[in-house]
């Protein structure tokens, strides 16, 4: 009797399990496919590229096969000037977003723009490809290759663009998810006073076609999501990733000055002991001014950190 019992309780249990893992998982699974993508998770997705995280395209998690987000204002095959406008340009060989390998993931609306006026059907990573978002005279936003509507070659964008306005925040991504940031940091604000600190939480459509969302879990530092609009400084990030005690001294933060790799942006060899040495003589008050923090390397995975985290607005 009472192992008769102990198997009707058991599966109960597992009916009830069952029950609310289906609410929880299913049931919005549902109600997110009929969703239509935002602007914002287009420029996520179409930012990052097909997938952060372990992949054949990236074993190691170095940052190769990422797209690149240009700020294009002048066309690419006049040469003439235009109003400034976000591409996101995949090289040949580049893996698509999801929205653009996986239309569905955009939303019905949403897909239907983008596969009829943005024609994102006819993107070949083989060739290579340039996306816009676009909108049309509803507002409702769309991708449109920009590479078949206006024969724009992936190359000749990145030199219109120049280095100056190029974005590699998908590589940087990958290197947010490999140094364990997320630990910390959420990309998450709560529906409490966060909306005053860290800015509106996200909406549903913010993440079609993002994989992964990189959420995080346990906050210990502050939320990201929106970190670009409340700092663009450049410079003060260089400081605070190369040693974040030069900017709060009691910060639990760890140093990221290994990003800038060999050598700074002309070229000379960075010589972080005798770095560590001046910083020491300043925390303990025997020099004035903190030692200088190189200029990294157009090149350098900091670079990249830094442009994924200034993209976050």
């Amino acid at each position: 009797m009472n192992f008769r019992e102990y198997k009707i309780g058991s599966r109960m249990f597992a009916v009830a399990l069952g029950g609310s893992m289906c609410i929880t998982l299913l049931l919005p699974s549902i109600d997110i496919a009929s969703v239509d993508a935002t602007s914002i998770s287009m420029d996520k997705q179409l930012t990052a590229g097909w997938e952060t995280g372990w992949n054949l395209y990236d074993p190691l998690l170095l940052g190769w096969h990422k797209p690149v987000k240009v700020l294009l204002k002048t066309d690419p095959k006049s040469g003439q000037p235009m109003e400034p406008v976000y591409a996101y340009v995949y090289e040949k060989g580049t893996p698509f977003s999801g929205g653009v390998l996986h239309p569905d993931n955009l939303g019905p609306h949403a897909k239907q723009l983008s596969l009829e006026l943005g024609k994102i059907s006819a993107a070949r990573s083989g060739e290579g490809a340039v996306f816009l978002i676009k909108t049309d005279d509803q507002n409702r936003p769309y991708i449109e290759d920009a590479t078949v509507t206006m024969g724009w070659d992936p190359g000749a964008v990145l030199k219109a663009a120049g280095d100056e306005n190029t974005s590699h925040a998908g590589a940087g991504k990958t290197l947010f998810v490999r140094e364990g940031c997320w630990w910390c940091h959420t990309l998450l604000p709560e529906q409490t006073q966060d909306w005053q600190v860290f800015g509106a939480p996200p909406m549903l459509g913010d993440f079609n076609g993002e994989s992964p969302t990189a959420f995080g879990s346990d906050r210990k530092a502050p939320d990201l999501l929106h970190v670009g609009s409340r700092n663009s400084s450049r410079e003060w990030m260089m400081l605070h990733f190369y040693n974040p005690r030069l900017v709060q001294p009691h910060s639990i933060m760890p140093r990221f000055d290994y990003l800038w790799g060999e050598v700074d942006a002309s070229g000379n060899k960075i010589d972080y002991a005798k770095w560590d040495e001046e910083f020491d003589a300043y925390r303990d008050g025997k020099r004035d001014q903190p030692p200088e923090v190189p200029t990294y390397a157009p090149n350098s995975e900091i670079r990249w950190l830094i442009d994924f985290v200034l993209n976050m607005k």
